[in-house]
């Protein structure tokens, strides 16, 4: 039985709750490496993992001939040039968000992937859920008809991460195999920026992926609130299609509440999604209401999709669930916000085409 032997660049919190548990439970797939720039951390994580090598550079784990593919989920100061050396050695790619610090790096891997026929996978976990498959569904039905607008209110209580007074993305809890690096999240040269980078990236990709629409223009206001990085962002943007997108994140909340509503108002019916609840309704202008299946708890985030993705699609059992695509498309809307947000005005990324001027 043919197996993917992948290795994992960046073997720290995340990697290790969700990556390297995907690969130990398919079938198909072969944990090869693992990568950590300190070896007595890389050798007790292949030793956990059953991991043949331990690297402590990426340029050591590519070298060795029988990985396939790799998965990087190192900081996203480093997920570039990264990336980009794995795609150039030929291996397939599957990356976490955010995607680069810049759109021009994103596009760049995106044409690299495509030019050696390589996958590239964006690991995004909201693009495998039951609700997120066939809200995508129906909106590239014509089900909802023309998309005018999308509401979206999302929320993580992961203030202190971006402020740098606390690492522990668990709140405290004893169940976490490796915490963050300081500064991982809090640390601008490291982190990008705070909750525009680390949590807008989800929804900024999510709106590609339900749509298939890319951003044209956008205007935002951020708020540190005394921290090193944004805590608070709220975006316009408008798609190419002419529809008008709000969205409003923070990490400042309570630990018992977080929110991520999903509102697309088409022509013919909206459609409603609550991502931390797991659920989802659509509604038409004939006052017909469909409450979809809620997800159970486990389906809510399921972080090792990406992962599970990555392999079957190799296998050439799947289709690419997450593209390299929407992590361009999610890397455009957050520097364009960035530069909005600095200089006050709209910033525009591509021409508005209304769906008269393509008739």
């Amino acid at each position: 039985m043919k197996k993917i032997r992948i290795g994992v660049i960046g073997a720290g919190w995340w990697a290790t709750s969700a990556h390297l548990p995907a690969i130990q439970s398919h079938p198909q797939a072969e944990l090869v490496a693992v990568q950590s720039r300190e070896r007595a951390k890389a050798e007790r994580i292949a030793s956990d993992f059953g991991a043949k090598h331990a690297a402590t550079s990426v340029e050591e784990l590519l070298a060795l001939a029988e990985v396939d593919a790799v998965i990087i989920a190192s900081t996203p100061n480093v997920h570039f040039a990264q990336a980009k050396a794995a795609l150039h050695s030929g291996r397939h790619v599957l990356l976490e968000k955010p995607m680069t610090f810049t759109a021009a790096e994103a596009r760049e891997l995106v044409d690299l992937a495509a030019a050696k026929k390589l996958h590239l996978v964006m690991s995004c976990p909201w693009h495998f859920t039951r609700h997120g498959i066939e809200a995508q569904r129906l909106i590239h039905s014509g089900a909802l008809g023309e998309i005018k607008m999308i509401s979206v209110l999302m929320t993580n209580p992961i203030d202190k991460l971006l402020r740098g007074t606390n690492t522990s993305p668990t709140h405290g809890r004893d169940n976490v195999y490796v915490e963050p690096g300081l500064g991982s999240y809090s640390d601008p040269a490291i982190a990008g920026g705070g909750q525009i980078y680390c949590q807008v990236s989800h929804a900024a990709a999510y709106l590609t992926f339900l749509t298939g629409l890319r951003p044209a223009e956008v205007f935002a206001r951020f708020d540190d609130d005394g921290a090193p990085n944004d805590i608070y962002n709220a975006l316009t943007i408008t798609l190419e299609n002419g529809a008008l997108v709000s969205l409003a994140s923070t990490g400042a909340t309570p630990l018992a509440e977080r929110n991520y509503e999903v509102r697309i108002f088409g022509r013919q019916a909206i459609l409603q999604l609550e991502l931390w609840c797991g659920t989802m309704t659509m509604i038409d202008f004939a006052n017909q209401r469909t409450e979809f299946e809620p997800l159970a708890k486990e389906e809510i985030y399921p972080g090792q999709s990406p992962a599970l993705n990555f392999i079957e699609l190799i296998l050439g059992q799947a289709a690419n669930g997450s593209p390299g695509d929407l992590g361009l498309a999610s890397m455009e809307i957050i520097e364009a916000a960035c530069a909005s947000a600095q200089s006050g005005r709209n910033e525009k990324i591509r021409a508005i085409r209304l769906k008269s001027e393509n008739h």
